[in-house]
C-alpha cells in the first residue's frame, strides 16, 4: 500500500467523524492564529520602525536632560530626570561645537495636545507644536511635501509662521492648498508656510500631528515656567559619531558645570540606539506569542491524540482486515500517522491565514505595511506536521501492534 492509498483512507476516516476532526482542527488553529498573528504583526511593526528611524539616519544623535523611559519589564524604574536644559545652554552648545561638518538644531515643546482651527474645522486636541530652528527639517529626519523652511528673519524675529504635518493638513484643508492660510492654535494665529511630507505615526510618536513653529515665537508662547531644550546632531560621516559624541559630552559637562568625580547630568542618545531598544522590548511580547502558540498547539496534540485513540478503538475490525489481508504494521502505522497529520495540516492552514490576516490588520492599524511573513508559514506549518507526529505516534502504534485474530474477534 503506497503514500497515496494512505492518504484515500486517511480522508474518508476524516470525513467519517467530521465534528471530531472539526473540533481538533480548530484547536490547532487557534494556536497558530496566535503565533502566526502576534509574530506577523511584530515583524510588520519593525520593519516601520526601520523605515521611521532609517530617515533620521544612523549619523544623528539628541541631547536631553532625561531617559528616553521606553522599557518593558523593568520592574518600575522610572527613567532618570536631570536638570532642565536651558536655552542658554542649548545655544551656547551650538555656537562652541567644533565640527564644521555637522549639523546643530536647537528644539523645545511650545504646546502638546493642542487643537488646530481653521474656519470652521478643527483638529482633535492631539496636537505637538515645536519651536525649532531652520535646521531641525534635516535633524528630525522630515521633508517637505511643499513650501520651505524658515528664513533667517522669520527666525530672529519670532515671525507667527508655521510649517504643519500631514495629518493637520488631511483635517483642516482636504481639498485646497493649505500654504499661506492663516489657521489658530491656542490663543496664537500661524501663517502656513509648509507642509510636511507623510512621516507616519507607526512608532507612536505621531510625526504626522507635528507642527513647527520658529524656536524665538516658542520661547514667547511657552506657558512652561522652566521648559527643557533638546539639543539634536547630524553628522556628514556616520565614522565620526564616537568622536563626535565624545566632544559633545565634554563641551556639554563644561557648559553645565559638571565637577570632574560626578557623573553626566544630561543623556546623548543615537537615533539608531532608540530603535534598537523598542526591538529589545518587543522581543518580551515575540516570546509571548510563541509561548501562547505553542501551549495552545500542546493542547491541540492532546486532544487529537484523545481522538486517534478512539479511533483505533471503534476501527480494531477493520484494522484486522487489513492485516488479514496482507497489511503490515508499518502499512497500518503510517495510515494513522498521515490521518493525524492531515487533520493538523487542516486547522494549520486556517489558522495561518487567520493569523496573517489579523496580524496585518493589527500592523496597518498601527500604521505599519502589508507583510506576509513566509518563515512564521514554515513554522507553523512545520509545527503542525510534528504535532501531528507526535500526537499520532502512540495510536499509530497502538494500531500497528493489534493482533490480526483477536482485532477480527473484536465487537
Amino acid at each position: 500500500m503506497d503514500a497515496r492509498e494512505n492518504i484515500r483512507i486517511a480522508i474518508q476516516s476524516i470525513k467519517g467523524n467530521k465534528l471530531r476532526t472539526f473540533l481538533t482542527a480548530l484547536i490547532i488553529a487557534i494556536g497558530l492564529m496566535a503565533l502566526v498573528g502576534i509574530l506577523t504583526s511584530i515583524d510588520a511593526i519593525k520593519g516601520s520602525l526601520n523605515s521611521t528611524f532609517s530617515n533620521m539616519g544612523a549619523n544623528s544623535f539628541t541631547i536631553r536632560n532625561r531617559g528616553t523611559g521606553i522599557r518593558i519589564g523593568a520592574g518600575g524604574v522610572k527613567p532618570k530626570v536631570w536638570p532642565v536644559i536651558t536655552y542658554r545652554e542649548a545655544v551656547e552648545f551650538k555656537k562652541r561645537f567644533s565640527m564644521s561638518t555637522a549639523l546643530v538644531s536647537v528644539n523645545t515643546f511650545a504646546s502638546r495636545g493642542s487643537t488646530a482651527k481653521y474656519e470652521g474645522k478643527k483638529t482633535n486636541p492631539n496636537i505637538s507644536v515645536l519651536g525649532a530652528d531652520d535646521a531641525y527639517l534635516y535633524t528630525g529626519g522630515y521633508k517637505l511635501a511643499s513650501g520651505r523652511n524658515f528664513s533667517k528673519d522669520e527666525m530672529e524675529l519670532g515671525i507667527n509662521v508655521i510649517i504643519i504635518g500631514q495629518e493637520v493638513k488631511n483635517n483642516l484643508f482636504p481639498t485646497e492648498n493649505p500654504l499661506e492660510k492663516v489657521i489658530t492654535i491656542g490663543n496664537d494665529k500661524f501663517r502656513i508656510i509648509g507642509v510636511f511630507d507623510k512621516k507616519g505615526s507607526s512608532s507612536g510618536f505621531g510625526g504626522d500631528r507635528l507642527c513647527v513653529i520658529p524656536l524665538f515665537k516658542a520661547r514667547q508662547i511657552n506657558r512652561s515656567t522652566n521648559p527643557t531644550y533638546t539639543i539634536s546632531v547630524m553628522l556628514n560621516n556616520p565614522s565620526q559619531m564616537e568622536y563626535a559624541i565624545g566632544e559633545s559630552t565634554a563641551l556639554f559637562r563644561n557648559i553645565r558645570k559638571v565637577e570632574i568625580s560626578k557623573p553626566d547630568n544630561f543623556e546623548i542618545t543615537k537615533s539608531d540606539s532608540l530603535a534598537q531598544t523598542l526591538f529589545e522590548n518587543l522581543k518580551f511580547v515575540q516570546y509571548a506569542g510563541i509561548a501562547i502558540g505553542f501551549i495552545t498547539l500542546a493542547g491541540a496534540a492532546v486532544a487529537l491524540m484523545n481522538i486517534m485513540l478512539v479511533s483505533v478503538t471503534e476501527r480494531t475490525r477493520e484494522i484486522g482486515v487489513r492485516k488479514a489481508i496482507g497489511a503490515t504494521p508499518e502499512i497500518i502505522r503510517r495510515q494513522f500517522l498521515y490521518e493525524a497529520i492531515m487533520i493538523c495540516l487542516i486547522g494549520g492552514f486556517c489558522g495561518i491565514f487567520m493569523g496573517i490576516l489579523i496580524g496585518n490588520i493589527l500592523a496597518i492599524t498601527m500604521g505599519a505595511s502589508f507583510l506576509i511573513p513566509w518563515a512564521w508559514i514554515f513554522l507553523g506549518l512545520t509545527a503542525c506536521i510534528i504535532t501531528g507526529l507526535l500526537s499520532g505516534f502512540i495510536p499509530a502504534s497502538k494500531a500497528a501492534k493489534l493482533d490480526p485474530v483477536e482485532a477480527l474477534r473484536y465487537e
